[in-house]
């Protein structure tokens, strides 16, 4: 009975349970890290809105199982489905919609966040009421250099970081551990891996959902954060003299040449994969951060949708596939980027992966509150 009972679990992509008033998600695919596939979105969608509906449920929690919180999209998912045209439409819907209601929800979420935590992945971290983080936390949106854009409502986020730490991260894929997020506000906690089962057990015993007992709970386990000297957050000032160029070239030129002079080693790295990177996904992403400033949530969420479809559709470059292939398929990590320069990819082609697709292929966010749970892809002009 017994080893049928971790069967089961082990089959749940995403396993939930119930622990008196409180409600914990556990992304239960550690063989793959916790990418998030369709059946993912789809579960958690289902257990967040009954849970915000249920009088019962105070606290909600979300873990990953094993090294991972979660390592992003499933990006095997999209590159088998890449001959297929919108055949990944559903669950890009699914996710930014999900996004949209994670931001908003109405009870209290604390994410346990004990490994990578990546992409789409990072979603399920940066907008939770309480985010509490360990020294095995590694963060990244490294989506652009395999042709993508920085998504799942990360427009939004990295454009309203200190000053062009967004453009940075976004561009870069730079990695920050969990000290470092604390500190630029995209984690709440810092709490050593050792006291994470002693916090979780904490919560669990609260029966309550009121922001200041949790805060105040997270609090007798969490540590000060003291930046490392070598911290990419001391690097502020260059970031922002180099990141708030107008263009990608410019900003490849001004970093460039910082890292020309002496004590700016630490540059090298950086722009080598920046060279490396998809001249397509750089040139839209900086785009959709700058957008992002001026955008609320709802008009960020809607615009990566956009790009999202438009660039799996191959509208003006195949390079999301190929990155794909390169990164994970075969794992020759030799891309051959069309078009191959940020030069010969023109502003005009630009333009079309930021425009509204045809019919009613749109996200649908909620406009009010008493039709927040509305807008599901079943209901939309996408399905």
């Amino acid at each position: 009975m017994a080893q049928e009972g971790r069967n089961i679990m082990d089959e749940q992509v995403v396993v939930g349970e119930e622990k008196g008033s409180v409600r914990l998600a556990t992304l239960n695919r550690p063989r793959q890290l916790n990418v998030i596939s369709s059946q993912v979105v789809l579960n958690l969608a289902e257990y967040l809105e009954t849970w915000e509906k249920d009088d019962k449920t105070k606290l909600i929690l979300i873990k990953g199982a094993g090294r991972a919180f979660s390592a992003g999209g499933d990006l095997k998912m999209f590159y088998d489905a890449r001959e297929s045209k919108d055949s990944c439409l559903e669950v890009v819907y699914r996710m930014y919609w999900l996004c949209y209601h994670i931001h908003t929800y109405k009870k209290t979420q604390v994410s346990l966040v004990n490994g990578i935590s990546m992409g789409g992945g990072a979603s399920l971290m940066v907008p939770m009421k309480f985010s509490v983080v360990t020294e095995k936390t590694v963060f990244a949106t490294p989506e652009a250099s395999i042709g993508f854009h920085t998504d799942c409502g990360f427009s939004y986020i990295h454009s309203r970081l200190p000053g062009h730490l967004g453009e940075f991260l976004a561009l870069t894929g730079a990695r920050l551990n969990g000290k470092e997020l604390v500190a630029i506000g995209m984690a709440t906690h810092f709490v050593p891996s050792a006291k994470l089962a002693d916090l979780e057990a904490g919560l669990v015993g609260l029966d309550s959902g009121d922001m200041d007992v949790v805060r105040s709970t997270i609090e007798e386990f969490a540590e000060k954060v003291d930046l490392d000297k070598n911290s990419i957050l001391n690097k502020q000032s260059i970031i922002d003299e180099c990141f708030s160029k107008e263009s990608v070239k410019q900003i490849i030129q001004a970093f460039e040449a910082e890292g020309s002079k002496e004590g700016n080693e630490w540059i090298t790295p950086i722009i080598k994969g920046l060279k490396r990177s998809s001249p397509t996904g750089l040139k839209i992403t900086l785009r959709s951060i700058r957008e992002g400033r001026k955008q609320t949530l709802s008009e960020c969420l809607k615009k990566e949708f956009r790009i999202t479809v438009n660039i799996l559709r191959s509208i003006i470059s195949p390079d999301v596939y190929e990155g794909i292939r390169a990164l994970t398929i075969d794992k020759d990590n030799s891309p051959k980027w069309n078009p191959a320069t940020l030069d010969e990819v023109a502003e005009e082609k630009i333009n079309l992966v930021f425009e509204p697709m045809e019919g009613d292929i749109e996200l649908l966010i909620p406009e009010t509150e008493a039709n927040r749970w509305e807008g599901k892809y079943e209901t939309s002009g996408c399905a």
